[in-house]
């Protein structure tokens, strides 16, 4: 097989990545691989538009058809983005034995699953590493490098967008809002940034992430979410002076058979490695039964970053078809999905709330949580802005998530708790 025929669906900044590497590394690919890769059809919406990039005009479409229907192309590399559509495209691609590489986090977050049964029934192949944390070859690690462990737990920084801003906050000392803006205008968040701030981005890529991890089929609903819209100065200024940096942090584990996959706001000790990856870099960190624990780092997003993942894998294709292996990246599920309950989620949290400043308010406070039996690791009290009120934080030692939500409920009834400020989760100690 001396040429492979590719089709390019989508040309912004990952698209326009993937030509620059298949022209300038070509001849290295092609020593890799054994065979030439050749881009045919490029899908785009304006075909008159200017590139950065060398391209033959013949190459460039707005008509779907001429890829997906096209009989002289082996693989689809998609880098569009979109669900929906994007899945439709794809189906009609598989079934016309087209294989796929994709980027697209959050159509394998909803619909990868399926897409993968389809192309194992057509005997196609469907490659995404490049969906999860850009350069960091993290899904290629779990499925190739780390495939004889057990793995127990994964965490990490997966969002750069959310990590940028936060580093700001907690560095420079500023408000989220004002972080924010700057980072739409260095171009590190878009213009409606709710997918990443709400980590919704990075609860589809904690999705895949556990899917792989765990060989079991957990959906993005499977996900509990929070982002970090409500994290204040004040929080980080607290979390700091306690040891304590905040991130918005995935986290997927399992124990005893039963998974918890969740995003939301984490306080980590300040030598933990996560804790040392700032801006829009990313790091996920594994647990292995056997490898012990591992980290990868690097850029998670951009043009030439991204491209590399897809480009790897898009010569991995190319080998496969080589070797007649193609039609195997989907295995069943070997267990059955099962998620652990609210009382069976132990970790440690952060509670920051303002009370009255008056005899007797810390011993009824800590009635509640001695009823729950929570005990404490941390405890510090301060003047609040109010001279009635007092701000008091907290960090407990580990509890269940429902000794958590029982104790919070009835600090609602205290009179003297003015406000439950703030609640975040704890990790990596105790």
């Amino acid at each position: 097989m001396n040429q492979v025929n590719v089709g390019l669906c989508g040309l912004g900044t990952v698209g326009t990545g993937v030509v620059k590497l298949l022209q300038n590394h070509a001849d290295e690919i092609k020593y890799k691989v054994g065979s030439e890769i050749q881009i045919k059809k490029i899908l785009v919406n304006d075909i008159d538009k200017k590139r950065d990039v060398v391209i033959q005009p013949e190459w460039l479409t707005d008509n779907p058809e001429e890829l997906v229907g096209n009989p002289e192309l082996d693989i689809i590399i998609e880098v569009m983005g979109g669900i929906e559509d994007t899945n439709l495209l794809l189906e009609k691609a598989i079934r016309n034995k087209k294989h796929i590489v994709t980027a697209n986090k959050d159509l394998m977050a909803v619909h990868g699953q399926k897409l993968l049964r389809l192309a194992k029934e057509n005997n196609c192949d469907i490659l995404y590493d490049a969906s999860v944390a850009g350069g960091i070859p993290i899904i290629r690690s779990l499925t190739e490098g780390l495939a004889s462990d057990r793995i127990q737990k994964i965490m990490g920084i997966v969002n750069g967008t959310t990590n940028y801003i936060l580093t700001k906050m907690t560095d420079e000392e500023l408000a989220f809002e004002p972080v924010l803006k700057e980072a739409q205008e260095l171009g590190f968040a878009e213009a409606d940034p709710t997918s990443d701030v709400d980590g919704l981005d990075a609860a589809r890529k904690m999705t895949l992430l556990a899917n792989l991890a765990f060989k079991m089929e957990i959906g993005l609903d499977d996900v509990e979410v929070s982002g970090i819209r409500t994290i204040s100065q004040e929080d980080i200024t607290f979390a700091t002076s306690l040891g304590y940096t905040i991130k918005l942090i995935g986290i997927a584990s399992i124990h005893n058979g039963k998974v918890e996959v969740s995003v939301e706001p984490t306080l980590l000790p300040k030598d933990h490695p996560l804790a040392l990856v700032k801006n829009e870099f990313n790091a996920v960190y594994v647990y292995g039964e056997a490898v012990g624990e591992t980290m990868f780092y690097g850029p998670g997003a951009g043009s030439m970053p991204t491209a590399t993942a897809v480009v790897s894998d898009l010569m991995d294709v190319v080998k496969n078809i080589r070797l007649g292996i193609t039609g195997n990246e989907y295995i069943v599920p070997q267990y059955e999905k099962q998620l652990k309950e609210n009382d069976e989620k132990y970790m440690q949290y952060f509670i920051r709330m303002e009370v009255d400043d008056e005899a007797g308010t810390f011993q009824n406070i800590t009635n509640v949580f001695t009823n729950e039996k929570v005990s404490f690791q941390k405890i510090l009290q301060l003047p609040s802005d109010n001279e009635k009120m007092a701000e008091i934080v907290m960090v407990t030692h580990k509890i269940s998530k429902q000794q958590l939500l029982n104790s919070r409920e009835n600090l609602k009834g205290l009179d003297v708790v003015n406000e439950i400020i703030s609640c975040y989760r704890v990790d990596g100690e105790d």
